[in-house]
């Protein structure tokens, strides 16, 4: 069944909006089955010189050729507007018509298209480190299209599974875009999973028919990232150094141990979120940047202890947060020179804390797994497993209980003599 719709346009004078020199704008009422919507056509005349019965300039008012030619233009391209949308089948309405007169909707019908539609729409709900993440996935696209294609664009039609495999393809042969940052596997897998969300948001807008990543899959490498033991953690609190700016790294870092809070959660933390907690002490109450899931932990004293070498840094001006932080960046160049210092042979970072926080300072102090995911603010617990392993200290320990268990031969004879007793009763 073919839907019929009825468009009329005419032009009306604003008389709510004069302007300085006395004229009134013109504007242009769209009709679509009896649902009407404005829209300016950029022109102006005095209220005299306005015929209501033709709506249009009267024709012996000075530039009323002008005036009118630049109405009858805007009426031809309304008209326009909406054949283009019925041979293209969309849904006809007032607004449609409108958006597609003033060029606002847009066609994606190529990945260009369809990357600047990502950048307008979706970058306003990433943050900076994400955004930044995408344009490199950005270049490496456009890089095999003139690769592949010979050209800077394609249409999104041709995006299928072949297209997701020699993108992949290409990014394992391809230079990187820093001679530098060679790329691995994960780092492959991540532009992949950004292809994947371009994909995606084209297939929930019916711009494409068929998920080219329906039958692909992601595969990342399992990566072991390296946390500190106990004796390292406090061979870096203890490091005396002259440097005011890695004292005040080595404190971020050391912060982040003792609460697992990320750079982001850390350079955020104001004074609202330490709260008194549920048993009275005090308890950093926040939300996880990345999935917005509650961050509850009470605050340890070694924590406690570098919240008070900076009493004073909480003021209006920076939001009351209670520590001052540098860039990432910069944080990490200095923690490559304290774990020079205190002779640390490890790839220290400042994620490396989380880390030690999930598996030293948590774990291996026989805090549940359970409850280390909460404190981390994860929503599931095979998450959290990959930061706190069960490290082969613990495993040892554990099985030191055992043995002690097993060997005491008293407790021998009483679990016999019970297992005994239970079967006779039986």
């Amino acid at each position: 069944m073919t839907n019929t719709h009825t468009l009329n346009v005419h032009f009306w004078l604003k008389k709510s909006s004069i302007k300085k020199d006395g004229t009134l704008p013109i504007y242009a009422r769209i009709w679509i089955d009896s649902s009407p919507i404005d829209v300016s056509a950029k022109e102006s005349v005095l209220e005299v010189n306005w015929c209501t019965t033709s709506n249009r300039a009267k024709l012996r008012t000075k530039n009323a050729k002008y005036i009118n030619n630049a109405l009858d233009d805007v009426y031809s391209k309304i008209k326009a507007a909406y054949r283009q949308l019925k041979e293209e089948g969309r849904p006809i309405s007032s607004l449609a018509v409108k958006l597609r007169y003033l060029g606002k909707d847009k066609i994606v019908s190529t990945i260009k298209d369809l990357i600047e539609y990502h950048r307008d729409n979706e970058f306003k709900k990433l943050t900076q480190g994400t955004i930044k993440n995408y344009g490199a996935t950005e270049k490496y696209i456009y890089r095999f299209l003139k690769k592949e294609f010979k050209s800077k664009d394609i249409h999104l039609s041709q995006i299928g599974y072949s297209f997701v495999v020699k993108f992949e393809d290409y990014l394992r042969t391809c230079p990187p875009l820093r001679k530098s940052q060679p790329l691995g596997n994960n780092g492959i897998m991540k532009h992949m999973e950004r292809l994947q969300k371009f994909t995606t948001l084209a297939l929930k807008h019916s711009w494409i028919k068929a998920n080219p990543f329906a039958l692909y899959q992601l595969k990342f490498e399992e990566f072991d990232c390296p946390y500190l033991e106990q004796f390292e953690v406090d061979s870096i609190s203890s490091l005396y150094l002259e440097n005011p700016s890695m004292c005040l790294v080595r404190d971020l870092f050391v912060f982040s141990c003792y609460t697992g809070l990320c750079y982001v959660e850390i350079k955020n933390l104001n004074k609202n979120d330490i709260v008194n907690g549920i048993d009275d002490g005090q308890w950093i109450m926040v939300r996880r940047q990345k999935s917005k899931t509650p961050v509850r932990l009470p605050l340890l004293d070694e924590a406690q202890e570098i919240l008070e070498k900076y009493p004073n840094h909480a003021m209006a001006e920076n939001n009351y947060s209670l520590l001052p932080v540098l860039s990432n960046q910069k944080i990490n160049e200095y923690l490559k020179e304290i774990a020079k210092l205190c002779h640390i042979n490890k790839n220290l970072t400042f994620h490396v804390a989380r880390h030690t926080f999930a598996t030293t300072i948590t774990l291996l102090n026989e805090v549940p797994i359970e409850t280390v995911s909460k404190m981390l603010g994860h929503k599931k617990l095979s998450t959290t497993q990959k930061y706190a392993r069960v490290v082969e200290k613990k495993i040892s320990r554990d099985m030191m209980q055992l043995r002690e268990k097993l060997k005491h031969p008293k407790r021998k004879i009483e679990q016999r003599k019970t297992a005994y007793d239970h079967l006779k009763i039986v």
